[in-house]
Formats: C-alpha cells, structure tokens, sequence
C-alpha cells in the first residue's frame, strides 16, 4: 500500500524543537564528552543536524529512521556529542516499535536487549571495573527502554482498536436485530391485518355487486343484511387489532385471539356469505375432546389458515360444497379445507395473492408444512385443497 512521505506536522514540531535545542546546547558549550577524534565542536552538529531529519521519517519511514539514526549515534561517538543528537535517537527508537512493521515491534525489543546485555558484558570484560556497568546502563536506557516502552503503546493501541472493532460490530448486530424485528413485526401486523379484514371486505365486495347488478328487492335486501353484518365484524376485529397494538392502553381490553373452537362460528358465517354464490361450507373437527390443550401460536395460524383458505373459496370456488377438516395426532394438527376447482357465475372479489403468501409464512414460523393446489377428484372432477401440518410441540417453532 502506497505511503505518503510527506511528514506528519508532529514529527515535524519534534525536529525543529530537537533542532533547536541541540543548537541552544551547542551555543552553551554543552557537550556530552570530550577528547575525541574530531574534537571541533562544530562537527556534533552533523550528527545533530541528520538526526533531527530523520525526525521527519519516524512515522513514514520507521525502520529507515532508526537505521540512520543508529548510525549518527556512533557517528555522534566519534565528536563531543550531543544530548539532543541521542534524545532524538531514543524517540526514533520509539518511534520504530509503534509506527513500524508487527514482524519490526517484535525484532527491535528483542535486538536491543541483547545488544544492551552484550554492550554490558563485553565492557565489563574489557576494563574489569564495577564502573563499566554504566555503559550497560546507558546503552539499555537509549535502546532498550524506548523500544520497550513503544511495544507498550501499540499493545495499547492494538487493544483499543479491537475494542472499537467489537464495538461497531456489536453496534451492528444490533441495528441488524433491530432492523429484522421490526421486518417480523410488521409482517406479523400485515399477516394480522389481512387475515382479519380481508374475509369481510371480500364478502362485502361481492354481495355489493350482486346488489348493483340484480334488480331484485329481496335479493338487495339480503346482500345489505350480508354486507352490514360483515362490516360490524370488520370493525369489530379492527378493534381488536388496535387494542393490541396499543398494549391494553385502550379503554377496553381487547378479546382474547381467536381459537379453534370458534370454527363453528368461522363456517357459519361463511356460509352465510357465500350461499348466494353456491357453496356450501361445512365442518368436520375429528379431534378428541378430551385431547390436551393446543398451544396458543398453533390454534391460532390453524384459525387464520381456515379463514383466509374459506375467503379464497368466497372470491374464487366453483358452486358446491367446500369442507373444512380438522385432525389431530400426537405430533401434528392438520387443517384441510377443499372447495370446488373451476369456473363460477356471478361477481368475484379480485385477489392479491397476499392471503397464500400469510399462510405460508405462519407454516413456516411453526416449522410446519402446507400444500395449496388443485387436485384430482373421485368423479373426474378437480378440487382446490389447502392442506396445512402444524407440529404441537414448541421444539420446531421459531422464535
């Protein structure tokens, strides 16, 4: 990855400052030794002077930086030295460990401290005085130290860029939560919304062309007593809908979701609605009475899928006889609800295909299965047949 070299305006600051006090200490006549090669004073300058350059790479160019810084420290040896010229060596030093390679953090700490042990050792062997551990010293605080103390900070820094990793991770997870539950729950609502509405809508919808398009009293008569009679049950069910959203905050509590044991009454309001069409609705429950209680989630997608299975035959079944069967095993409730497959007189009530799409999802949300199609009859003749498998156990559910 391409790098500028254009210095950062710390690193700039640093070498002017470092500049400037190696020059402050050279106006004093404050050097670190003497009695060396070139003794000239004005030689330590050069040292100083590429040092505080070098300065300029300690973010960009690290590993080059403290390379060359090395070098003008031994180079520094060889005049009377500057404090400044090994101060800006040892932020190199740094420098290097923090800005550096993960491969160079791990190599400098290492190099140094032997070097520091080395440089120990070896002066000790060559004057055999306790006074040469100081050079140790020295070479351990210039070297050694700075590089331990940036392994430090990138340790630090590290940890807290994984922190802020976790963080925004944790924070998206979180918005990706929040997104999905709000998508369930607005499906929930949509799947709520049309199954409660759609039923008396569609009734609604075809007993109003009837009336519109047959000029007979008895027959308009019949259709407003139809139509009124859903639309108290429309608004009725709507209640409900917004006394649940609200969480009880109505005036009213609003009713208990609807059972399995109001299929009775279910079928026969269909089959109040949908005898002027022809069809003719039925019920055959073959549970045991005495069976266990269902869970409330599966007696409720059994009743929304018995609902919108009877409005799809209102809109679309062929006059004749639409049955309703519901069984029980141990493991699954099967709802079954066939109706006659062809064409119909008389007005329909268009489709979405919205009423397919909620019961699938309500299926899928226990882990069941269900089948809608046409099938072959005994007599040659074809059926539409919903056919719905709800497991009773909450093992398979989705939560």
């Amino acid at each position: 990855m391409f790098t500028s070299l254009r210095p950062h305006r710390h690193d700039v600051l640093i070498a002017v400052v470092g500049l400037a006090g190696g020059l402050a200490l050279w106006g004093a006549g404050l050097h670190t030794q003497n009695g060396r090669a070139f003794g000239a004073h004005w030689v330590a300058l050069l040292p100083l002077a590429v040092t505080a350059g070098l300065e300029l790479l300690r973010r960009n160019r690290p590993q080059t930086a403290v390379a060359l810084g090395t070098l003008m420290l031994v180079a520094d040896q060889f005049t009377t030295g500057s404090l400044a010229t090994v101060l800006m060596y040892t932020d190199l030093m740094y420098a290097a460990v923090v800005y550096g390679t993960p491969a160079a953090a791990r190599r400098i700490p290492v190099s140094t401290f032997l070097v520091t042990v080395a440089a120990t050792l070896g002066t000790l062997a060559w004057f055999r005085r306790p006074e040469a551990l100081l050079f140790g010293v020295v070479t351990g605080l210039v070297s050694f130290v700075p590089a331990l103390t940036g392994v430090s900070v990138r340790n630090h820094r590290v940890a807290a860029d994984a922190a802020r990793l976790r963080a925004d991770q944790t924070a998206l997870l979180a918005e990706m939560d929040r997104v999905q539950a709000v998508t369930a729950e607005r499906s929930r609502m949509a799947r709520e919304l049309h199954d409660m509405v759609a039923n008396h809508l569609s009734a609604i919808a075809i007993h109003s062309t009837a009336a519109l398009s047959i000029d007979d009293p008895n027959t308009s008569r019949d259709a407003l007593g139809v139509i009124r009679q859903n639309s108290v049950d429309g608004l009725a069910e709507m209640r409900r809908l917004i006394g649940l959203l609200r969480e009880g905050g109505a005036a009213e509590p609003p009713s208990a979701a609807p059972t399995l044991a109001s299929l009775d009454a279910l079928v026969g309001q269909a089959g109040a609605n949908s005898a002027s069409s022809g069809l003719t609705v039925t019920l055959q429950d073959s549970r045991e009475e005495s069976g266990p209680p269902l869970p409330a989630p599966v007696e409720l997608a059994a009743y929304r899928i018995v609902q919108e299975a009877l409005t799809n035959a209102l809109k679309h079944a062929a006059p004749g006889r639409v049955t309703v069967r519901v069984g029980r095993s141990d493991e699954v409730l099967t709802v079954e609800v066939s109706s006659a497959f062809g064409d119909r007189p008389g007005p329909r009530a268009p489709g979405s295909g919205a009423g397919l799409v909620g019961m699938r999802e309500r299926v899928a949300l226990l882990g069941g299965s269900i089948e809608a199609g046409p099938e072959p009859r005994g007599d040659g003749a074809k059926i539409w047949l919903v056919r719905a498998q709800l497991p009773v156990e909450e093992g398979t559910w989705r939560t």
